[in-house]
């Protein structure tokens, strides 16, 4: 079945762990917070890096900080080199997951995109983020992407993105997902090159270039999520009104509408960067302990979806 909440994606994640997870500069009291609820949930083996007493500190201020006295600890001096420590122990098969810490992303990503000793497949790089949705009247697992990582994908890069995303609703257990592909009309106009992208993209998919998805644009926000909108503009296809991910056209995009489903819907949120040879989990530094524990539940089961 697949799933439908972050309890569930919880559950599950319990099912196929624990994962050895490395925390990079783990001196950083939420993600602490979310990987010792990691550890109580059995999900997450942590592997701490970074300056080692900092963190010990860290511990110590926190209330169940005890059950991280068993995890792994390594020394880094800085930021730098706690990233490729950790990218490091990813590639020779020693850590399953990277976790943001106390670094900036563009640190973690240096290490991870390193031509030589990085985390590179040869595979697009793209961050899915999940939401709770409840528009349709029963609550659901929605992605959008990419808000993240590509600042204006190109044609070929928007079909790498939505094989990362079916990859991704896959491994929840969504066998054929549906992926909507966004602008701000469902009109196609020369003057919005992304209505045009998405037409194509449409086109392609129909043909099964795209694999086992339903892909369908462009669509905006209210057709795409909304079935009432969908039938009012007489839009005829599975994915308007059922969207299970949106496709965004650009970062600005995507980041402002990860935001705004948690800051003005409430939502709790995860998000994995898939692509690489590990999940990488990028979270903001306002996200809370438990957005950070879904987001390491997710990678868990992307993680096992992959081997």
């Amino acid at each position: 079945m697949p799933i439908k909440n972050f309890l569930d994606l919880r559950r599950h994640a319990q099912e196929l762990g624990p994962k050895r997870v490395a925390v990079v500069m783990a001196d950083d009291e939420v993600a602490l917070s979310a990987v010792i609820k990691a550890v109580v949930l059995k999900i997450a083996a942590p592997v701490l890096i970074g300056e080692v007493e900092r963190i010990r500190e860290k511990i110590a201020k926190l209330e169940e900080g005890a059950l991280l006295r068993h995890a792994h600890f390594i020394s880094a001096s800085n930021a730098d080199a706690a990233a490729a420590t950790a990218v490091s122990l990813c590639r020779n098969g020693e850590a399953d997951i990277l976790l943001k810490g106390h670094l900036r992303t563009d640190q973690l990503l240096h290490a991870v995109l390193d031509k030589q000793s990085g985390l590179r497949t040869g595979h697009l790089l793209s961050d899915v983020l999940l939401y709770e949705d409840i528009l349709s009247g029963t609550r659901r697992l929605v992605g959008v992407t990419d808000g993240g990582i590509n600042v204006l994908p190109t044609f070929a890069q928007k079909k790498q993105i939505i094989a990362n995303a079916v990859m991704v609703m896959r491994a929840l257990g969504l066998q054929r997902p549906r992926l909507a592909l966004m602008s701000a009309t469902e009109a196609v106009t020369e003057a919005m090159p992304s209505t045009v992208d998405a037409k194509a993209l449409t086109e392609i998919a129909a043909s099964g270039e795209l694999g086992e998805c339903e892909v369908f644009g462009p669509l905006a926000l209210d057709n795409a999520l909304l079935e009432s909108a969908a039938q009012a503009k007489g839009i005829t296809s599975p994915v308007a009104g059922h969207a299970d991910v949106m496709i965004v056209p650009n970062i600005e995009a995507g980041n402002i509408l990860g935001k705004a489903v948690k800051y003005f819907a409430g939502s709790q949120c995860a998000h994995v960067i898939v692509g690489a040879k590990a999940p990488v989990l990028i979270p903001s530094r306002v996200e809370s302990a438990d957005d950070k524990l879904n987001s390491v539940a997710l990678g868990v089961i992307v993680q096992a979806s992959s081997l």
